[in-house]
């Protein structure tokens, strides 16, 4: 075994032992089914479903269903999570609906851009190589269980309490955070589909006033998630309270911000306009 497939088997080993670490943790005070915490199961089937996907995405070598499936386990994760907690209350069912809306906006839109634009060229690297491919998609699937980590250990909890101002003010930060997030993209999808734009960056709307905004509206919604689940959560389920950190680490850290920044200094770097654009315009947090 060369030192990239060592490498790759430690990632992966990993990664689950995080899985089963968060699966732990979010299953306190939880509620049961087929004799095994609730919670827990969700978390091992979102990372059976990614791995299922994986296997026609590597014959084929495609990356076009990656975000479909992701955004189709948000939302089948959470149904089942409604469907089998003991008595789901309005709480529960408040966050199962601002979830679905997330992830049904946003996976229609992802898999409208790929298919317009053929590919994904993150996955040109990726794709051929058997461990690197199946490590993306594990990835995904721990990327969904933090995520999705708060608002699911709030469903499945055995504790319920009615809605209250936590659940107020968690609203009305999701909607605030949805609407940054999908005026974002509407509006560089419009941009974009644009000839006169071709080969130009996007500096207008809400992208004069941030060079991400889709993004700081992301990071917004989940903690408008996680507000909601406040009142529900004990011992160590506070542990998902992690879900809005690592969304916030993941995309101005690590797959989000970095790379695109990079990509466009690739680009555009040296050019007047987009120096002047990045040097008055704030990377993430909008300015006013």
């Amino acid at each position: 075994m060369n030192k990239s497939s060592l490498k790759g088997l430690i990632v992966l080993l990993i990664v689950i032992l995080i899985g089963v670490g968060l699966a732990l943790a979010g299953s306190q005070n939880g509620a049961f089914a087929f004799g095994s915490p609730l919670f827990a199961l969700a978390v091992g089937l979102i990372f059976i479903v990614q791995w299922l996907a994986f296997i026609p995405a590597f014959t084929s070598q495609t990356e076009k269903y990656f975000d479909i499936t992701g955004s189709l386990t948000y939302i089948g994760i959470t149904i089942l999570a409604v469907l089998f907690s003991p008595q789901p209350d309005a709480r529960s069912i408040l966050l199962a609906i601002l979830v679905i809306i997330w992830a049904g906006r946003l996976g229609t839109f992802l898999y409208r851009r790929i298919h317009q634009a053929g590919k994904d060229d993150r996955f040109d690297e990726i794709k051929p190589n058997f461990l690197r491919f199946l490590n993306t998609w594990t990835l995904q699937g721990l990327w969904i269980s933090f995520t999705l980590s708060a608002a699911l250990a709030a469903i499945t909890s055995t504790t319920r309490k009615e809605l209250d101002l936590f659940a107020l003010f968690g609203v009305l930060i999701w909607v605030i955070g949805f609407t940054i997030e999908a005026t974002a993209d509407a509006q560089k999808n419009k941009f974009r589909a644009d000839p006169a734009n071709h080969g130009k960056f996007i500096r207008t709307g809400l992208w004069s006033r941030s060079r991400h905004p889709n993004y700081f509206g992301e990071i917004l919604l989940w903690i408008g998630v996680a507000v909601i689940t406040l009142p529900i959560l004990q011992g160590w389920q506070w542990v998902t309270l992690i879900s809005p950190v690592f969304v916030t680490l993941l995309l101005t850290r690590v797959s989000g911000v970095p790379m695109l920044e990079k990509k466009a200094d690739t680009k555009w770097g040296g050019q007047a306009d987009y120096e002047e654009y990045k040097k008055n315009t704030p990377a993430l947090i909008p300015r006013l």
